[in-house]
Formats: structure tokens, sequence, C-alpha cells
């Protein structure tokens, strides 16, 4: 009992943290690659595609950290949307400056006109293929970049409630095809890091609640959090398994009638 309240009163701090926690700016909490990272980068192609675009929309925003680089180099229509109450306006603030609106929604059932964009951004965040390739003019393109099933794998041993998404890369590029899009990219990686302790683990399964649901760490999930830091702990920190995938697709012709 005393060593679970000692470990309680370690970890309080950081849960406390996370329930103060806005936007989606986490590079503190970054871990230490410890093997070859996605051969691919993101934002790098994210920025070709923005550059020359007339429409841009860039699903799951979060506080527009990721996207306000992207925003202050385009020179057409820019809009966000973000699910979190709590984000939109941390968005919204950060955006303005450079004309991109931000729209409160759902990222599955989008609230706009078919063929308004012609490039459709998704870092992270999920999608429903068929509302993407509506929404997609053509020729237009989408890049999505997201968090692949085994990534945490470990952590299943001690949380076996944790979820279970399926397997999403091919889900949504099968999804894609099937929607009229040409698959121009499909790529995925895993690699192994090291996070400082366990209180990063916490603190991004605080801030991400759909990873093990009714997550506690103050209270029936501490013991197996104890038990997972002592289980994943070396000399070079708490090594997790990375997973990442990538899919690019495009309209490849104009709409037919």
């Amino acid at each position: 009992m005393h060593d679970l309240e000692k470990a309680r009163h370690r970890i309080r701090p950081v849960v406390e943290r996370a329930r103060r926690f806005s936007g989606w700016r986490l590079d503190e909490f970054d871990p230490r690659p410890l093997e070859s990272k996605p051969p691919w980068n993101y934002m790098a192609r994210a920025a070709e595609l923005v550059q020359g675009a007339a429409s841009i929309l860039d699903l799951g925003t979060g506080g527009g950290e990721q996207f306000e680089p992207l925003s202050s180099s385009c020179h057409g229509r820019a809009v966000a949307t973000e699910p979190w109450s709590v984000n939109v306006p941390v968005a919204a603030a950060r955006l303005r400056p450079y004309g991109t609106a931000v729209v409160r929604c759902d990222s599955l059932q989008l609230p706009f006109r078919a063929a308004s964009f012609d490039v459709v951004l998704s870092r992270h965040e999920e999608i429903n293929p068929s509302e993407i390739a509506r929404v997609l003019s053509r020729p237009g393109t989408v890049l999505t970049q997201q968090v692949g099933r085994n990534r945490w794998r470990e952590l299943r041993a001690f949380f076996p409630r944790m979820q279970d998404f399926g397997d999403l890369f091919h889900q949504y590029e099968h999804g894609l095809q099937a929607s009229g899009l040409t698959i121009m990219q499909a790529r995925t990686h895993e690699w192994k890091a090291a996070y400082q302790g366990i209180g990063d683990v916490v603190f991004l399964l605080c801030i991400a609640p759909w990873e093990i649901p009714q997550f506690d760490p103050l209270g029936s999930d501490l013991p197996a959090l104890l038990a997972a830091e002592e289980a994943l702990s070396t000399d070079r920190g708490i090594v997790l398994t990375e997973s990442q995938f990538l899919l690019e697709a495009r309209n490849d012709a104009e709409r037919r009638p």
C-alpha cells in the first residue's frame, strides 16, 4: 500500500497537467528513436501539395500547430476542422492571422459541398474515405498520416482492454480506392523508441482517452502501470513500439457527368 501511495504521489502531477492540456503540441514527449524512423516526411509532402492549391482542408487540426506553417504559405482558401471544443478557439486564434477558418465538426461527416477542396490533409485524424472523395475536387489529392495498429503493443499485456481499431491501413487504402481514387503512396513503418519514464506514457494516455477506455492512472490502473514500468524500463528508458502509415490518393480525371 505504501508503494502505491508513493507511486500515486509521483504520477499525480502528470495527470493534473494532462487535465489542463489543450492544443496538440507534444514535442517534449517525443520519444528517442532507437531504430530508423519513417522514411517519409509528412509535413514536407503536405507543403508541396499546398503550393499552388486553390483550396485546402486540414482535418482534426488540434490547436493548429501543424497546420500553421502550411497556412502561412497557402495562397488559396484554407479551412481546418476540429472535433474537440476545447481546441477550437485555440486553433482559431492561431490560424486567424492567415485567414484560415476553423470549423468544429466530426471528421467522418463533413459539412462541406462536394468537390470543395483541391487538397485534403489528415495527420492522425480518423477519416471516412467516401467523405474525403466527396469533398475532393478533380483533380485533387488527399494525404494522410495515421498511427499504426501495433503502436505501443507492449502495453496490451498490462491493459487487455486497450483499444484495437483494426487494420486501418488497408481499410483506408481500400476505402479510398473503392471511392474512385488512385493510390499514389501506401507505406507503413514500425520502430522502437524510448520514453524518458512512465510519466510521459501516462500523460499521453490521459490526453488520448480512446486508447484505454476509462483509464484511471491514480486508481484502478495504477498497479498495472507499475507492472508495465518494471517490465518495460531499460537503461535507455521505457521502450515501446511506434507505428505509422502514410496514404496519398488522387482524383485523376475531370468529374464525369
